[in-house]
């Protein structure tokens, strides 16, 4: 391969020590922002034929009944980053803000009708996986990408995408790199990202493919990867483009930083994550999302969701959805007004999206994260 593996320090060695061993018993992959917003994941480890079943199994029998437990505990265990920049972030009062973060909200809102009935549990990329598939957690919102890997070789279930991202690199302008230059302008250069995810492999692929090398620096979260750029340890780094704009934002001294490829170089479509075989508790999980893309496409916020109800201008679904005639929230085990709790709480797509997201520059417009009215991918199914 046209690329180079740089050697680690025996400082960076020793703190990596720990959390490649997790790594190697959870998993390794990509998708934005992670711990210290790096990248999201590391894909699973294979397990033996014989032991991975038994396992699985015991740890799906524990959880019981997601829905129930949940309810009749009061409070949802919510798994974030909690150093994300706009996804989570764990501020100075002890609260979580971010995108991700009013997931955790919406979730809540929808099964407890109170959305601040969240016990935010912050968690490594090496940590998020083990506590779903062992219950420590009940949901997973982490800046966390689907992959095939994820979906089959872990016992999760994934919730639709809220959030599409990709792998994108950031270096100095004054190393004369610019927003239209390409991963061929990488040539000879260091580059520093997450260790055992799928951002390593990604970049490593995208090398090849444009024929140049490189020397590869990992560690083992993008806190310390930030830290070797701004030294200067590295010519560039590499993550999801969400992590590289949150980063960006902070960004330290006067170093001028310009992200570029414009088209990503990997797709990393992140969303929730719950236990495998817990269907009731997922398609709460599932449609708490859906009603707020609905919302979104319906004109419905939470400042203007009361006046729409009671002036008779919503159509038949909008009224299904807010718990009137026909409403089908009943029927999964909620109260009729699961979803209008989840609007007036924490509000529609859009208001979740430019509240958190909108302060670091992250716009919807002319992005994938637009409505697929607007040429974007942002789709819920019919509430019907």
């Amino acid at each position: 391969m046209n690329r180079r593996i740089a050697p680690i320090s025996r400082r960076s060695a020793l703190r990596l020590g720990g959390v490649l061993v997790a790594l190697t018993l959870v998993a390794a992959a990509c998708g934005s922002g992670d711990d210290g917003q790096e990248v999201d994941g590391d894909e699973p480890a294979p397990t033996t034929e014989a032991a991975a079943p038994e396992t699985e199994v015991a740890m799906i029998q524990d959880i019981g009944d997601l829905l129930a437990t949940v309810q009749e505990r009061g409070t949802l265990n919510c798994g974030v980053s909690g150093s994300a920049v706009a996804f989570s972030e764990t501020q100075p009062d002890g609260s979580t803000t971010g995108f991700d973060a009013d997931y955790c909200r919406a979730v809540a809102a929808a099964i407890l009708g109170d959305a601040d009935a969240v016990n935010f549990v912050p968690l490594t990329a090496a940590e998020r996986f083990t506590a779903v598939e062992t219950g420590d957690i009940d949901l997973l919102v982490r800046n966390t990408t689907w992959t095939q890997s994820r979906d089959t070789d872990l016992v999760l279930d994934f919730g639709p995408t809220t959030y599409y991202d990709g792998q994108q690199v950031m270096a100095r302008v004054s190393s004369g790199f610019s927003a239209s230059s390409t991963v061929a302008d990488l040539d000879g250069a260091t580059i520093c990202t997450n260790a055992g995810t799928t951002t390593e492999k990604n970049i490593a692929d995208a090398v090849d493919a444009a024929g140049i090398e490189i020397t590869l620096s990992t560690f083992e979260d993008f806190d310390i990867v930030t830290d070797n750029f701004i030294q200067g340890a590295c010519d560039a780094v590499t993550t999801d483009g969400s992590a590289l704009v949150g980063r960006k934002v902070k960004q330290e001294g006067d170093q001028d930083w310009v992200i570029f490829p414009a088209t990503p170089i990997s797709k990393e479509p992140l969303g929730p994550v719950y236990p495998q075989n817990q269907s009731t508790f997922g398609d709460v999980v599932n449609w708490a999302v859906y009603a707020t893309i609905i919302a979104d496409e319906k004109g419905i916020t939470s400042e203007n969701i009361d006046s729409m109800l009671s002036g008779g201008n919503l159509d038949a679904e909008a009224i299904r959805m807010l718990g009137g005639e026909g409403e089908l929230q009943t029927k999964m085990g909620l109260t009729a007004d699961a979803f209008y709790n989840v609007i007036v709480q924490v509000g529609n797509y859009d208001e979740i999206y430019t509240r958190n997201l909108g302060p670091v520059g992250l716009s919807r417009e002319g992005s994938a994260n637009a409505r697929w009215t607007a040429g974007g991918l942002i789709y819920a199914p019919p509430a019907r």
